[in-house]
């Protein structure tokens, strides 16, 4: 194993002494093991051209969901391809308001 910093050593003793307690819920623990079986059954190699705010954009909400984002484009295209994913429906703009008589 490799040699552990300060910090990492302070959580492994954290965790072995029974310290530390689950964060995730239930459900985000089955998305993020769905997305790791999904991950490891790829045979298939696709190369696509993003625009670069794109790709920003993808890899700033691959991290805040916690996955690489490669991960996250293929969840999304699989999602898609199985009809799982729908597309957001525009909200309806409100009435303007109406002028009151002077």
């Amino acid at each position: 194993m490799s040699r552990l910093d300060p910090y990492e050593t302070e959580i492994l003793a954290a965790f072995e002494a029974g310290k530390l307690s689950p964060v995730g819920t239930k459900a985000e623990l089955a998305k993020l093991r769905a997305a790791a079986r999904a991950t490891d059954i790829k045979d298939r190699r696709v190369n696509i051209r993003l625009s670069a705010g794109d790709l920003q954009d993808i890899q700033a909400k691959a991290l805040e969901e916690g996955m690489p984002y490669q991960t996250l484009i293929a969840s999304v295209l699989h999602k898609y391809v199985t009809g799982r994913l729908q597309e957001r429906r525009p909200r309806a703009k409100p009435a303007p308001p109406v002028p009151e008589d002077s």
